[in-house]
């Protein structure tokens, strides 16, 4: 690794997801002037995001598949005629 690239400041700090209100402890050195008490009892800079691992649907198994195959046949069915008549 190169020497003098990597930050220096790394400290504690909360990430809460707000979707589902579940907050994580880890280091960064993402700027904040908001500060959160912790599960731990301590007070610590928190960063807000909308979403996380445990609020994505990719991560959570709730994912839902879009049917396009199904889609085009139900458009063609409701427009065939007209599709019909341009042939």
């Amino acid at each position: 690794m190169k020497k003098g690239i990597h930050p220096e400041n790394y400290r504690l700090i909360v990430f809460k997801d707000m979707s589902n209100g579940e907050m994580i402890l880890t280091k960064s050195t993402a700027p904040t002037k908001e500060t959160i008490k912790y599960d731990d009892g301590n007070e610590y800079p928190l960063i807000k995001v909308e979403i996380s691992n445990t609020s994505h649907p990719f991560y959570t198994g709730k994912m839902t598949l879009v049917d396009t195959a199904g889609r085009v046949d139900k458009y063609m069915n409701k427009y065939k005629k007209h599709v019909d008549k341009k042939k």
